[in-house]
């Protein structure tokens, strides 16, 4: 019988140790998108870029997968370059810890890369217990093929409304609408789908345990948080929720005013969207998963590498101060080629006296909102300006110091390949990285 006991309490103790983390507030978490690979020219992001990264960072994320609509099983979205025979980065991805050891290496599901128009099956899949089993299955399955460490559950959520602009009568009209519910986002069944995702994740998490398998879950921009994630039954069953606070303004949702991207704290004086409980800064997304039970050093915040850009035009006012009047996506950049995004190489570029369309930089002094940079509409020659709301390696480092303060568990770097990863503006490669990682 002392046996027993004895053997009992070494089984636990050794995996107490196994699962301690030894990372628990200093987690530098790399997101890898793997389609940067299909860039031309000094934008292409390869595997040996990857590695130059890894001694910075704690945790790597390959993505994205997806889920197929019909068997809702995990899939490849990009099957030559993540499985094929030609790169298999599936297993390249996991062979990078042969390199560095301590590295622990996931692959993300959905990430907002399953296209837009099928985005209905990470609903229907955790509808019932048959559609759950399915994809626990499917992923059972994938880490009997691939060592990965773990799986990052990005879902893909239906992201609210952009509050709209209104005047009195419109104002007026939009009330009555309201009060009648009218005009709302309104998912039908969205309690079964946020009880359906916990089910699905406390599942997934019971099958995993045993493996020594991690689970993370990724919130992504704009999704009520409220309506989809029950954050104090799932906190038992993840090991980090990795925050997206960024893109809280894009030129796709908001095309007519160009602001703050990334603000640490709200902006002053800005009005809210329609619901409360859709965070717009890192401040009220992370103090939101703290107030409703997640322990701090399960709360990773999300840093973009990548600026968003908006078209100046004669109406915008020439200050630059945010927010200010916009007119859509600014230009595409040279190595990205995604109009209203430049990475971070992009904009250091062109911050430089010598540089062509040389941007005004304004930086952060309170350290709240971010840096943005400015070339005004020239009324000259008619030539459209930019506004960039970007993120830089004292930004970065911000909000690194916010989370070491806060006590919360890590950043979540979005992602390695639109930071400049080549060294152009300093001479260091992934400034943006650098700056993270060394305040926390």
């Amino acid at each position: 019988m002392k046996v027993l006991i004895f053997t009992a309490i070494a089984v636990f103790f050794v995996q107490s140790v196994l699962t301690v983390d030894v990372h628990e507030h200093n987690k530098v978490v790399c997101y890898w998108n793997s389609t940067a690979f299909e860039r031309q020219g000094p934008g292409k992001f390869q595997l040996e870029d990857v590695r130059s990264a890894l001694s910075l960072c704690t945790h790597l994320i390959y993505g994205f997968a997806g889920i197929k609509s019909d068997t809702f099983e995990v899939v490849p979205l990009n099957p030559n370059l993540d499985t094929g025979a030609g790169y298999s980065y599936y297993k390249l991805a996991t062979q990078l810890k042969k390199s560095f050891p301590e590295l622990k290496v996931y692959l993300s599901i959905g990430g907002n890369a399953d296209p837009e128009d099928e985005t209905h099956k990470y609903l229907v899949v955790t509808e019932t217990s048959e559609a759950r089993s399915k994809f626990i299955n499917s992923v059972n399955r994938l880490f009997n093929d691939y060592d990965f460490d773990g799986i990052d559950l990005a879902w893909q959520f239906p992201p609210v409304k952009v509050k709209k602009q209104r005047g009195t009568f419109g104002s007026l009209w939009h009330g009555i609408k309201k009060t009648f519910g009218y005009g709302k986002f309104k998912d039908d069944k969205e309690d079964e789908h946020r009880d359906g995702f916990t089910i699905l994740v406390r599942d997934l998490k019971a099958q995993l345990r045993p493996r020594m398998k991690a689970l993370t879950i990724a919130v992504l921009p704009h999704i009520n948080n409220s309506v989809y994630f029950d954050a104090r039954l799932l906190a038992p069953n993840i090991d980090a929720v990795h925050l997206f606070t960024f893109d809280q303004k894009t030129p796709e949702r908001n095309p007519q005013e160009a602001d703050y991207p990334a603000p640490i704290y709200e902006s002053y004086g800005r009005g809210t969207e329609d619901n409360v409980d859709v965070p717009t800064s890192i401040n009220s997304s992370s103090r939101y998963w703290l107030e409703h039970g997640t322990p701090g050093s399960k709360i990773v915040v999300g840093i973009p590498t990548y600026a968003r850009t908006w078209k100046l035009t004669a109406d915008s006012q020439i200050s630059g101060v945010p927010p200010l009047v916009a007119e859509g996506p600014g230009a595409e950049g040279p190595h990205t080629n995604i109009p209203g995004v430049l990475s971070y190489a992009e904009v250091c570029s062109r911050l430089t006296e010598s540089a062509v369309g040389r941007l005004r930089r304004v930086g952060d002094p309170s350290k709240k909102y971010g840096s943005y940079a400015y070339q005004p509409y020239d009324e000259t020659t008619g030539n459209d300006g930019i506004w960039v709301g970007y993120e830089d390696p004292d930004t970065a480092g911000n909000k690194a110091a916010y989370v070491k303060a806060k006590g919360l568990g890590g950043v979540a770097i979005c992602d390695l390949s639109l930071d400049d990863f080549r060294g152009v503006c300093t001479g260091d490669k992934f400034p943006i990285v650098r700056g993270a990682k060394y305040k926390l």
